[in-house]
């Protein structure tokens, strides 16, 4: 059987962001930064959009963890898993970061530095997003140093983890 290791790539990484969306959903502990409550709105409205989009193309959880023996979803999962050991490795317990410009680093640099999915219709949200107009938002915009060095944090370590998975082989 053949397997678009792209789509399986790309599903690895929007199941990823759907979980670390779904974390920190409705949590305000984003406010130990001292940031603006516009930030805070920010991340929460376009956390809501991306989280109903990835709810959009992506079963659900369940389905993975009950049919994780099928060829397709094992390949997933592990994409998955291989994501996560990844940011588990990369962050030392108890370092701050921020899981909204993580995740929605992960998806920029994806779809749009390494250009993803580009024909496929099914990812045209992703694919189309302004990421650009979001990073002013969250980097250039923020005035409070601390968060805008975490935020630059998470870019970097989104870029890392990226690049990995993207040469990371299916054994």
């Amino acid at each position: 059987m053949i397997l678009n290791l792209s789509k399986i790539k790309t599903e690895s990484l929007l199941l990823f962001c759907k979980d670390l969306i779904l974390s920190y959903k409705d949590k305000e502990d984003i406010q130990n930064y001292g940031i603006d409550k516009e930030v805070i709105e920010n991340f929460n409205k376009i956390g809501n959009d991306m989280l109903k989009q990835i709810m959009n193309i992506t079963l659900p959880n369940d389905y993975y963890l009950k049919n994780r023996k099928h060829y397709r979803i094992k390949a997933i999962l592990d994409g998955y898993n291989f994501i996560n050991e990844e940011i588990s490795k990369s962050l030392k317990e108890g370092d701050s970061f921020n899981p909204s410009m993580l995740y929605f680093s992960l998806l920029a640099v994806w779809f749009k530095e390494l250009n993803k999915e580009s024909r496929s219709k099914e990812y045209i949200y992703f694919i189309l997003y302004p990421y650009a107009n979001v990073y002013d938002k969250l980097l250039v915009e923020i005035k409070n140093k601390e968060f805008k060095v975490l935020n630059i944090k998470m870019l970097e370590l989104a870029e890392e983890i990226i690049y990995k998975f993207d040469r990371y082989s299916f054994r």
